[in-house]
């Protein structure tokens, strides 16, 4: 890809590994200065790590306050770190697709305040900057739950969250230049999903990386601010910009039957 964001700044929440780690790779491709956060997180590469609790909100803006004094002002902000995903097992039983009655409640704050409330801090604290520039990008990333039903309750109502964060967010930055939108990858080969490769069907799966050129694509182009406020698709943006996975391939675009 060209690079085309060289002497931007992007900073990737909860970009240490999985998908998130994929967007730092694509906005390196890209030629962004790229910051990302983790509660363990340290640098690797050109990307600087910051270790980070996105649910204490002093430490997130110890995190901006530091990007802002050693690189500048964000350009780009993908907010990708979520909770929830840690105990998927409890008491040796596979819980994750129980009805909502037999969920852990646990799981609600670890979704909504590591996730929804997590990507609403980390957007109050890039927003005035842009503003006062009349440009940049805020990403969140979303999944298809957002839209139906895919085996958990208060998954699915976390990500309509996040999808309405990012539709209600656009209304109100769209006359100050300043494009957001909520990304949806489809079958991601993380260090999560490949554990189980052998019963999942990953001929038409993406590369972490792939999420992460969606976003450089976007962050890129002169005309994002057509696509601020909508849902997009990380499969459908490839065939609208241009660009492949990893291996060169392009995989087919989700939709809410297929997902």
């Amino acid at each position: 890809m060209k690079r085309a964001l060289e002497g931007r700044v992007a900073l990737v929440t909860g970009g240490s590994r999985g998908v998130g780690l994929g967007v730092v790779e694509g906005l390196l491709e890209g030629g962004a200065t790229v910051y990302f956060t983790g509660r363990t997180a340290t640098s690797a590469g050109l990307a600087v790590g910051i270790p980070c609790d996105h649910t204490d909100d002093d430490a997130v803006a110890a995190a901006f306050a530091r990007i802002e004094q050693e690189a500048g002002a964000i350009d780009v902000l993908v907010n990708s770190v979520w909770g929830g995903y840690e105990a998927m097992v409890e008491d040796g039983a596979f819980t994750w697709n129980a009805p909502f009655w037999q969920q852990s409640r646990e799981r609600w704050p670890a979704m909504f305040d590591a996730g929804v409330r997590a990507a609403f801090v980390a957007s109050q604290l890039a927003a005035p900057a842009m503003i006062a520039r009349k440009r940049g990008l805020i990403v969140h990333l979303s999944f298809w739950a957002a839209q139906k039903y895919l085996g958990n309750v208060l998954y699915g109502a976390a990500k309509a969250a996040t999808d309405k964060l990012a539709a209600d967010m656009a209304h109100e930055l769209r006359s100050h230049g300043v494009a957001v939108a909520a990304l949806y990858p489809g079958l991601v080969r993380t260090e999560r999903v490949l554990e189980h490769a052998d019963a999942l069907d990953l001929s038409n799966s993406e590369s972490p990386t792939f999420t992460g050129r969606a976003v450089a694509a976007l962050a890129s182009d002169p005309h994002v601010m057509a696509f601020t406020g909508q849902v997009l698709v990380s499969a459908a943006l490839a065939e609208h910009y241009g660009f492949t996975d990893i291996d060169g391939k392009r995989p087919l675009p989700l939709t809410v039957d297929s997902a």
